[in-house]
C-alpha cells in the first residue's frame, strides 16, 4: 500500500512540474514566434523515464541527496525565463495579439484575460509560480528517507530561499539597470546558480543520536576516546550552510553591493536586502563555526564535556567502595 501511494505521489508531483514547464515553454514560443523553442520541453519530457528509473532503483521512490526530477524541471524552466527576460530587455512593447498562439488562446473564455497581459506581467507570473511549484512539488513527491519533521523544515527553507531569489528580478526594474545588458545577464546567472540548491537535499539534517549510558561508560575507559571522534568533519548541516553561502547569500551580497556602489541603485528595498544578506552571511558563518567546533573540534583536559561527569562518577565510586569496606 505504501509503495502504491509513493507511485501516485510521484506521478502527481511530476504532472505538476510538467504542466508548469509546458506553459512556460509555450510562452517562449508565443513571444519568439519560432516553433524550434519547443525543444526546451526536453527536460520535462524525460520526467517519465526518470520516474521509471527512480521507482525501480530506489526503495522509497526518491533519491536521498539529489532529486533528478527537480533538476529536469529546472533545465526546462531556467532557459525559458532567460529568453523571456532577454526579450523584455530588447523590447518593452506588448506582444502582437495576431500571433497564432495568442489568437488561439483568446478564444478560450477562461484564458481570454491571459492573452491581454503584457510580457512583463507574464514573466513575473511565471517566475513567481515557479517557486510555488517547486515547494508544492517537493511537498507532494515521496519523502524518501526524510522524516516529516525534516520535510517540513526543508519546505520552510525553500520558501525563504525563494523569496530572496525572486527579489533579484526587482532590481531589473530600476532605471539604472533595466537597459544594462551586462548587469541583467549577471543577475540571471546568479538566479540560475541559486536555483541549483533545489535539486540538492542537503538541507535535511538529523539530530545527533544519543549514546547509551553503557556505551558511553565503556568508551570513557578507553584512553584513545575523544568526544570529537563520534562525528565526521562536516555534518549535513555544515554542508547545507556552505551551499547556501556559496550558491545564494554570498553571490547575492556581492551583486547588490556592486549595484549600490557602481550603479548607484539606492532605495529602501536595496538597502534592506543588502543589510539582510550581510547579516545572514555573518550568522551562517557563525553557525558553521559553532557546529564545526562543537561537533568536530578536539577537546582536551578537563574542558572536555565528559571530563566533569567522569570525575564525579569516580568520586561516587570511591565513596561507595569505602562504605562497603567499612
Amino acid at each position: 500500500m505504501c509503495r502504491v501511494l509513493n507511485i501516485l505521489l510521484a506521478l502527481l508531483s511530476r504532472f505538476l512540474f510538467a504542466v508548469h514547464g509546458i506553459v512556460t515553454v509555450w510562452r517562449v514560443v508565443a513571444v519568439k514566434g519560432e516553433p524550434c523553442y519547443w525543444l526546451l520541453l526536453m527536460g520535462v519530457a524525460l520526467l517519465g523515464v526518470e520516474m521509471a528509473v527512480t521507482i525501480k532503483c530506489t526503495r522509497n521512490a526518491e533519491w536521498k541527496w539529489f532529486s533528478p526530477m527537480v533538476f529536469l524541471y529546472l533545465s526546462t524552466v531556467i532557459p525559458s525565463i532567460w529568453f523571456l527576460e532577454l526579450n523584455l530587455l530588447q523590447s518593452k512593447l506588448p506582444i502582437n495579439s495576431s500571433s497564432p498562439d495568442l489568437h488561439l488562446l483568446s478564444h478560450i473564455p477562461i484564458a481570454a484575460g491571459l492573452a491581454e497581459l503584457d510580457p512583463e506581467n507574464w514573466a513575473a507570473g511565471l517566475e513567481q509560480t515557479m517557486l510555488i511549484v517547486l515547494v508544492l512539488g517537493r511537498w507532494l513527491m515521496p519523502k524518501g528517507d526524510m522524516s516529516r519533521d525534516q520535510l517540513s523544515q526543508l519546505l520552510m527553507v525553500y520558501v525563504g530561499l525563494g523569496a530572496d531569489i525572486l527579489d533579484i528580478f526587482d532590481t531589473f526594474k530600476e532605471p539604472e539597470v533595466k537597459t544594462n545588458r551586462a548587469v541583467i545577464i549577471v543577475g540571471l546567472s546568479l538566479f540560475s546558480w541559486a536555483l541549483m540548491q533545489f535539486p540538492l537535499v542537503l538541507t535535511q539534517t538529523s539530530p545527533p543520536k544519543p549514546i547509551g549510558e553503557a556505551q558511553r561508560t565503556k568508551d570513557r575507559t578507553r584512553p584513545e576516546f575523544l568526544p570529537w571522534m563520534s562525528s565526521s568533519c562536516c555534518s549535513s548541516e555544515v554542508w547545507s550552510l556552505l551551499l547556501t553561502v556559496g550558491l545564494q547569500d554570498g553571490p547575492f551580497l556581492v551583486y547588490r553591493l556592486y549595484l549600490m556602489i557602481r550603479e548607484n541603485v539606492l532605495n529602501q528595498l536595496m538597502i534592506f536586502f543588502t543589510c539582510k544578506n550581510i547579516l545572514i552571511v555573518m550568522l551562517e558563518l557563525y553557525r558553521i563555526g559553532v557546529v564545526h567546533f562543537e561537533l568536530g573540534g578536539p577537546v582536551s583536559g578537563d574542558r572536555s564535556p565528559v571530563a566533569p561527569q567522569c570525575q564525579s562518577e569516580r568520586v561516587e565510586a570511591e565513596v561507595l567502595e569505602a562504605s562497603c569496606q567499612g
